[in-house]
């Protein structure tokens, strides 16, 4: 009895040491998670009118840039993927995963060929172990990006967009990230950047109702301005994903984290109820030895009287 009370007690204080690291894991992630938001809040106004811009240039000019004009027959999709680079997240990346998985079966279901690009090790280890062909990969910055990772990662899409298909390039490109709705929900979600899908702006509602709209003089062309904010559109829209993933990241850490912690809690809870246990009936047994054992005297003393 006494070597199952010593098994009870081993593992309470490692359940115990186990719950101060998740315990402090959560705490690290709720700190993070403020900052993350501060970032999104920071981007997505210059995202947003960035976007406005583009969307001003390419309606109010007759140029067909490749960046915003439609292909007739798309034959081939770029899909970027944005996963964590560490785990304990919960089903953080898998769920990111899964949409990404998704949608590349519904664009070859088009009839497209889709080439993968993918940001963080989860990701890359994934399509890694099932051999699935990856063209280029970012780890590393996952749960802390910058604008130079957004510029780093934009630079060969972008790239592979002005190409041509017999070249090796694509026709549309496609993001899936992790929106960040709230603190206890974050949901994967799948945008496409590329060719640019022309956003109904107040100038647009205004045009339909009738109203005069300004004119609009590009210098030096508007195919010199669209070529200067396209590829700042991409980063920043890149960018405004990366901080949503990160920001999704570290609440679905601090989640399960917390989930852990509380677990770890009832295990505590339980394994101690059962080493009571195993005490008291050490102690039952250890008296009853005693009193067999003076039962056992008092009858050898009577005999020998």
């Amino acid at each position: 009895m006494g070597a199952q009370l010593r098994v009870y007690k081993r593992r309470i204080r490692s359940v115990t040491a186990t719950k101060k690291i998740t315990k402090a894991m959560e705490m690290i992630a709720a700190s993070r998670i403020v900052k993350a938001q501060r970032q999104v809040a920071a981007s997505s106004p210059y995202a947003s009118e960035l976007t406005r811009a583009v969307t001003a240039v390419a309606t109010g000019s007759n140029t067909k840039h490749p960046l915003t004009t439609e292909v007739e027959t798309p034959v081939r999709a770029a899909v970027l993927l944005v996963t964590s680079d560490r785990g304990l997240a919960g089903g953080y990346s898998s769920n990111a995963i899964k949409a990404a998985d998704k949608l590349t079966e519904r664009l070859r279901a088009e009839g497209k060929d889709v080439v993968t690009y993918i940001i963080g090790r989860k990701g890359v280890a994934y399509y890694g172990f099932r051999e699935r062909p990856v063209v280029e990969s970012w780890t590393g910055f996952t749960d802390s990006p910058t604008y130079a990772d957004a510029k780093k990662v934009a630079a060969p899409l972008i790239e592979a967009v002005k190409l041509d298909t017999a070249e090796g390039g694509v026709d549309e490109l496609h993001i899936v990230f992790t929106e960040f709705v709230s603190m206890m929900t974050q949901s994967p979600v799948e945008k496409r950047l590329l060719p640019l899908s022309l956003e109904k702006t107040a100038e647009a509602e205004e045009a339909a109702k009738g109203k005069i709209l300004p004119l609009f003089d590009f210098e030096p062309s508007a195919e010199d301005v669209l070529d200067a904010l396209l590829p700042r559109y991409v980063e920043s829209r890149i960018y405004n994903a990366l901080l949503q993933s990160a920001a999704s990241e570290h609440a679905a850490r601090r989640r399960a984290m917390k989930s852990a912690t509380d677990n770890a809690g009832e295990l505590i809870k339980s394994l101690s109820r059962l080493a009571n246990a195993a005490r008291q009936a050490e102690i039952t047994q250890e008296i009853s030895e005693i009193v067999g054992g003076s039962s056992a005297l008092a009858d050898a003393n009577a005999g020998s009287d």
